[in-house]
């Protein structure tokens, strides 16, 4: 058996190629999409991708089923409970799909969506014990898939939680210790409130150690893993739905199209947003007035997805060579109105200096100097809840980044403001935002609330 696990660590995405090497015979389990290296390692090792399994109506990305059918005639297989646009085989609870001597069993877990299923891998058909089973967002390493995503499609998320509780219990936990577990995401995610970085485990390591396991009964789980979650970004219901119907497909090789300082000038006046994705660094010594920041080397389609609208068109600022990079990772989300980059960003600012504005960054140690001075700043923590817990600035107003833009008018614009997150990036994304919607003042901290902390022990120390 050839199995393979591809990890996107911007997404925390976890995708699988399981061929049969005797037949050449193979599936693709939760596809990325842009598809390519799918179709390289298949050709590499001998394999025909017959089958697209879709564990579930993914939330926070547009999977790559339509993709690979389209490159190899495969055909894409979801849960009967399922309800697609295009052409899908429905599978049922138990029904079983050989590739010769490998075999695949479906097991519906319904749950995380009302539709989800896992996968249980055999490697041989005479195998007694499989060799794994992918969970897609059932169950997770240190976690369970959140039950509140599609709370408003039908179910409440207690029912769902609930739904959850039973797939686990009846239908993974009764395979073998033994048995690998590997699921669709991992840390990062925000599928779940505490996935681990481990790729995968067993039944048993989970069973030992997953705190959702562990609970007594089915309404202390439902309780638990209904509580806490992390704020969903606002594209999860977009992909959700998109996932389900017919769409164009993605053209990966093609980057997008240069556009002259004067072509972008003329599409941002029309709505048109510039998205630059340089690091806080270098966007903060200089950046084209009204850009938002999302740096293309940290979680860039999640945040931008975040903060900006599906229905936007999107100009992109990149360092040159990035464009189809990051063209690619804004489709990965569905965000595909990318209606190209500008060329040459460095000269378009030295020929149009009064466009350009710079961003103030501050240490920890001047923030507090300009908080002991009484200067009136207004504190913007935009961490998720679950960091909070670990205590927050005083006096800080807490709104996730991603929340940011429904929020607005919690603010005062006319205020001088600075905004902190964990490290620094989800803070200059949160700046770039509030310029955006007006703010003339605004600051971001260095190294954000860790940096703060230090200080506050550096302080503490010195008295």
């Amino acid at each position: 058996m050839r199995f393979i696990q591809y990890y996107l660590d911007c997404l925390s995405h976890a995708s699988y190629l399981i061929g049969d090497e005797t037949t050449g015979r193979a599936v693709v389990v939760d596809p990325q999409r842009d598809v390519a290296e799918y179709l390289a390692d298949a050709q590499q090792h001998g394999l025909s991708i017959e089958l697209v399994v879709e564990t579930h109506f993914h939330a926070d990305f547009v999977s790559g089923h339509l993709e690979l059918a389209d490159a190899t005639g495969a055909a894409i297989a979801y849960s009967s409970v399922a309800d697609t646009q295009f052409a899908s085989t429905a599978v049922e609870d138990g029904d079983r799909y050989a590739l010769g001597d490998v075999v695949l069993e479906f097991r519906h877990t319904p749950g995380h969506t009302p539709e989800s299923m896992s996968v249980v891998v055999f490697e041989h058909a005479d195998a007694v014990a499989p060799y794994g089973v992918l969970t897609g967002d059932t169950l997770f390493i240190g976690d369970v898939g959140r039950p509140d995503l599609l709370a408003s499609a039908g179910f409440t998320d207690e029912q769902l939680a609930g739904m959850l509780y039973d797939s686990i219990q009846a239908k993974l936990l009764t395979l073998p210790d033994a048995t690998r577990v590997f699921p669709a995401h991992g840390a990062g995610s925000a599928c779940g409130k505490n996935l681990s970085t481990e790729r995968s485990s067993t039944i048993g390591e989970q069973r030992r150690t997953n705190y959702a396991l562990r609970t007594p009964d089915r309404d202390a789980f439902v309780q638990l893993v209904t509580e806490g979650q992390p704020p969903a970004p606002g594209y999860f219901s977009y992909d959700a739905a998109l996932n389900g119907l017919h769409r164009e497909l993605l053209a990966e090789a093609e980057p997008p199209a240069p556009m002259t300082y004067d072509e972008v000038h003329a599409a941002t006046a029309t709505g048109a947003v510039l998205l630059d994705g340089r690091g806080p660094e270098e966007f903060a010594r200089g950046h084209l007035r009204g850009s938002i920041n999302v740096g293309l080397d940290g979680r860039y389609a999640q945040f931008a997805g975040s903060v900006l609208r599906p229905d936007v068109d999107v100009v992109l600022i990149v360092e040159p060579g990035q464009e189809r990079e990051a063209k690619n990772r804004l489709a990965r989300i569905g965000f595909d109105r990318v209606i190209g980059h500008l060329a040459d960003p460095d000269r378009a600012m030295i020929e149009h200096p009064g466009d350009v504005e710079v961003a103030s960054r501050l240490t920890a140690d001047a923030v507090a100097r300009r908080i002991t001075d009484g200067a009136g700043v207004q504190l913007v923590d935009v961490r998720n809840p679950g960091e909070t817990s670990d205590g927050v600035i005083e006096g800080a107003l807490t709104i996730p980044v991603g929340e940011l833009p429904d929020r607005i008018g919690e603010l005062d614009l006319t205020a001088p403001t600075v905004v902190y997150c964990a490290g620094g990036y989800r803070s200059s994304v949160a700046a770039s935002v509030l310029r955006r919607y007006g703010a003339t003042d605004v600051s971001d901290v260095l190294g954000g609330f860790g940096a703060w902390q230090e200080t506050c022990a550096a302080e503490s120390a010195a008295q």
